[in-house]
């Protein structure tokens, strides 16, 4: 099989896979193209944190099989390191916490390992300054060690920053908006507002409708028991939000 081809920014073929014994995720297909919105929706337990960590090849999951083909490449066998220089990146549902790691050197480093770069120090903080900046965050990021005392939004505005600084190809929102306030939601929907190009797709991974009334998506889909069993537009979120997912359940045949 060839290991390269035209095709999407990221295409996921019956993808099963999980933790340990157990397989969680039964036949996942997806195609996700640059410039595009795509939210994955479903209750907890469905399998949604476990596809997007078997994307970006997080050791503690399995691929037991299908095929993810990300910017023409199989990269079913590339560690999470490499998938990073590639041009994935994950915001995690709950970032650790690093004292004594500065965001700045924390930012620099990864920056130079995923560019493969050697960016000075005074180049990297005109940037980092620039792009919180751009995102209207306040400076005080620079110094604070890497989410030691933020408050939850802090946090999840972090990893925005993050993207922002490593502009990746392929930007993986895992419940980016849980434990967000209404205003914290807004800050964190507006930086990916500003962050999608043409050149970068968003695979936003939530439990619930509401950072979807501010990041429109091109494309919703409903997760269930590790399997996509709906798709569709904006209105799809809304009419869960409306009804609830045992709507879904009820639809295709899915006990609760």
């Amino acid at each position: 099989m060839s290991e390269e081809k035209n095709q999407a920014l990221l295409e996921i073929k019956n993808l099963r896979g999980g933790v340990e014994e157990m397989e969680i995720l039964k036949g996942i297909d997806l195609t996700v193209n640059g410039g595009e919105v795509h939210a994955i929706m479903g209750p907890n337990g469905s399998g949604k944190s476990t596809l997007a960590n078997i994307l970006m090849g997080n050791p503690n999951f399995h691929l037991s099989d299908g095929e993810i083909w990300f910017r023409g490449k199989l990269v079913n066998e590339m560690e999470t390191d490499e998938r990073a220089r590639m041009g994935m990146f994950l915001c995690f549902q709950y970032p650790s916490e690093i004292p004594g790691v500065s965001m700045d050197k924390f930012l620099r480093d990864a920056y130079n390992s995923v560019k493969d770069e050697n960016i000075s120090v005074g180049k990297f903080n005109k940037m980092f300054r620039n792009t919180l900046k751009d995102l209207d965050m306040d400076e005080s990021f620079v110094n604070r060690y890497l989410n030691e005392g933020f408050s939850g939004g802090e946090k999840k505005r972090s990893e925005m920053v993050q993207m922002a600084m490593l502009k990746p190809k392929l930007a993986i929102l895992d419940e980016t908006d849980s434990g967000l306030d209404i205003d914290a939601l807004k800050i964190v929907a507006n930086s990916v507002n500003k962050l999608v190009n043409p050149e970068m797709g968003v695979l936003l991974i939530t439990h619930y409708q509401r950072i979807l009334k501010y990041i429109e998506p091109d494309h919703v889909y409903v997760m269930l028991d590790g399997r996509i069993v709906n798709s569709g537009g904006p209105e799809l979120a809304e009419k869960l939000e409306e009804k609830g997912y045992d709507w879904i359940r009820e639809k295709v045949g899915i006990e609760t």
